[in-house]
This record gives C-alpha cells, structure tokens and sequence, in this order.
C-alpha cells in the first residue's frame, strides 16, 4: 500500500469572536505542529493560552510575508511540520496566506486547509438574499481603484459581499447609493459570534439614514443583493 504524503502546511481558522467557534480537528493540528505562524503573536497567543496549547509561534503577517516566505519554504522542505493561523477567521481570506501557499504548491509543499470559521458566510446567509451564485469582494480599495471596481460592479446580478471597517462605513454605503441606487437591498452585520453581533436589512437609503442616527462600532460585513437581471441599477 502506497505511504499517504506527509501534510507539511496546515491552514488553521480561528474563531473570528466566539471562542467555542474552533473544531476539534484544530486544536488537535495546533498541538502536533513545530510551530505555528501568526499574524499578531498577542492576538494568537491568548487563544492558545485559552485552548491549553504551549507551542513557538513565529509572526507572519501582510507587512513581512513577503520577505519570510522563501525561508519558511526551506524549513517545510527540510521537515518543519507548520500551521498558519490569521487573527481570526480562514488564513488567505482578507489574511496574509496567499503567498505561503503559492510557494508551497510550486515547490510540491503538501498543503492542507481544514474549514472553519468564517465572517461572510453568516452574513451571506442571514442576509436572505440569493446565495447560489455570488461575488467575495473583500476590503474595496481604499483610493486607487475603488471607484473603478464600484462602476464594474454596477451591474453584477449575484448578490456581493464585503468585508468593511466602522470608520469607512457610512462613506461606503453612500457610495453604494451613488453607484448602485438607493432602493437597493442590502444587509449590515457585524460583530458577529460576540455578544453584540447585529445584522440590520434594509434598502442603502434606509441603512444610510439607520448609521448616520448610531455609533458606529465593530467589524463589519455587507451584502448586497445584485442587480436586476438584464439591467444595470438605476443610479441617484
């Protein structure tokens, strides 16, 4: 019988809230690893002083993975067994991770990513919108860029997700109305898994005026439904 290939990379989520949001399955891949690659060592680490999990933790985050990422390649292939952990959530999702991985496939690095928490899928399902087909869009560009993508997405039909921080909010619902309507639907959640998770439905006119009158706190996600089939929404 063929010796199963011996997994080198282990992508590791992490509860984006809740910590009883992390499979068995984790934790037990957290306690076997060498060592485990974090985006912020004092975020990672209380959740692992929480699981009861003492392992070397190393940081790796969008400001250094570049530069590690050829180093890293050369302990996996000399044996180093890691995991890579984000702040919360899935590595690669709006996460350092990308580049690790790519690496690792070129140089045939077994890579496994075990599922788990994730910040838009609730929102997507809470929304009611159509979750068939839809679009991840992420952070939107914060200058460059960001009225371009608003314009090519005008006239998407599947429903479009964002990730959004609560200083930005209201300036990018406004700019949902300018380029969407204002009588599309969409759907605010945030929080969410903590104690004050939130989802709040409504048209861009309606959520404007409902965030405009409320303190704006937390980590946010927003669906949008798409635009009518065969038509681009009508602009304000």
């Amino acid at each position: 019988m063929q010796e199963q290939e011996k997994t080198s990379l282990y992508l590791v989520p992490t509860p984006i809230g809740n910590l009883e949001d992390i499979t068995l399955r984790a934790i037990r891949v957290l306690k076997e690893v060498d060592v485990i690659l974090a985006e912020d060592t004092r975020t990672s680490g209380k959740l692992l002083q929480h699981l009861g999990i003492e392992k070397r933790m190393h940081s790796h985050h969008l400001h250094n993975e570049h530069k590690a990422t050829a180093h890293l390649v050369d302990r996996l292939k000399a044996g180093e067994v890691m995991a890579l952990i984000s702040d919360a959530g899935t590595p690669g999702i709006s996460d350092p991770g990308f580049y690790l991985v790519r690496e690792c496939l070129k140089n045939d690095i077994k890579i496994e990513c075990l599922p788990g928490a994730t910040a838009f899928v609730p929102a997507l399902v809470k929304s009611g919108f159509s979750s068939d087909r839809f679009t991840f869009e992420g952070f939107l560009p914060v200058k460059k860029g960001r009225q371009t993508r608003l314009q090519n997405l005008a006239e998407e039909e599947r429903t479009m997700i964002f990730y959004e921080s609560p200083h930005r909010l209201l300036k990018t619902l406004t700019q949902f109305k300018e380029y969407f309507g204002g009588e599309r639907e969409a759907s605010v959640s945030r929080e969410i898994s903590k104690m004050f998770e939130e989802t709040i439905n409504g048209t861009l006119d309606e959520l404007i005026e409902i965030f405009s009158n409320k303190a704006i706190k937390g980590e946010f996600v927003l669906v949008v439904s798409g635009a009518a089939k065969g038509g681009k929404a009508d602009k304000e």
